[in-house]
């Protein structure tokens, strides 16, 4: 685990934005120390690089936070299209030098315009981003956050987790068991409440994440015990396929 110290010197940014990216809850460390001071995970840096690239190519904050936590995020397709549009503006940097190159060696006049077109970089931005936050569901979360606080965010997050760690509790028992299947449909019923309509489908992929690996399914077996995650996946199964 690294203190927050660490991670600023590692990333190159200030302690300062650290904490405030843990205040609007974009990116909350693992663990405390006894102390209470910040502890950050590997699992905790790769969510700091995705947030940083994001940063990079001029997403706002709230939309960071939005995206990354809307239901069809997917790191790795998230990660394939920052490639991408890295690589547009680089295409559009490289303009840019031949553009001044062409200044410097022939003249203001000889040389138009074409290099400031941001037109291919700006749709592709524009539909990256309505890819990953065009939906209902983004809509919905987005709404329910605009009118919560950081410290409403972090009592949910608890709640939830409370959940799981319910559930951990269970893990003797068969899937499909009443008693599971009640404490699944709360699952259910908490994201409805809270964040966005959790259908039955929705509800189904999101049980196929937490069993996927990565900080999620980490998270879970963190509350219920190793094991958990997986088992929560074969419940909520069960429990879409009724």
């Amino acid at each position: 685990m690294l203190t927050v110290k660490k991670v600023s010197e590692i990333a190159g940014i200030s302690v300062r934005t650290l904490q405030y990216y843990d205040k609007i809850g974009l990116l909350t460390p693992s663990q405390r120390s006894e102390s209470g001071y910040r502890l950050y995970s590997e699992s905790d840096l790769s969510t700091l690089k995705q947030i940083l690239l994001f940063r990079e190519l001029d997403f706002p904050l709230s939309d960071i936070k939005n995206i990354m936590q809307s239901p069809g995020f997917d790191r790795k397709e998230a990660l394939d299209r920052q490639i991408e549009l890295l690589e547009i503006r680089r295409e559009h940097l490289d303009d840019l030098i031949t553009f001044a190159r062409g200044i410097k060696m022939l003249g203001v006049k000889a040389v138009d315009f074409s290099a400031f077109n941001r037109s291919k970089l700006d749709e592709y931005a524009r539909r990256a981003k309505e890819e990953w936050g065009n939906t209902p569901e983004y809509k919905e979360l987005a709404e329910h956050e605009k009118g919560r606080s950081p410290e409403e965010t972090e009592k949910l997050t608890e709640q939830f987790m409370t959940l799981f760690a319910q559930l951990g509790e269970m893990k003797h028992l068969s899937a499909d068991a009443p008693e599971v299947q009640e404490k699944v449909k709360k699952v259910q019923n908490f994201i409805t409440e809270n964040f966005y309509t959790c259908t039955d489908e929705i509800f189904a992929g999101l049980g196929k994440m937490y069993a996927c690996g990565g900080e999620i399914s980490e998270n879970i077996d963190k509350v219920g015990g190793e094991g958990t995650a997986v088992f929560v996946s074969r419940a909520i199964e069960v429990y879409c396929g009724k």
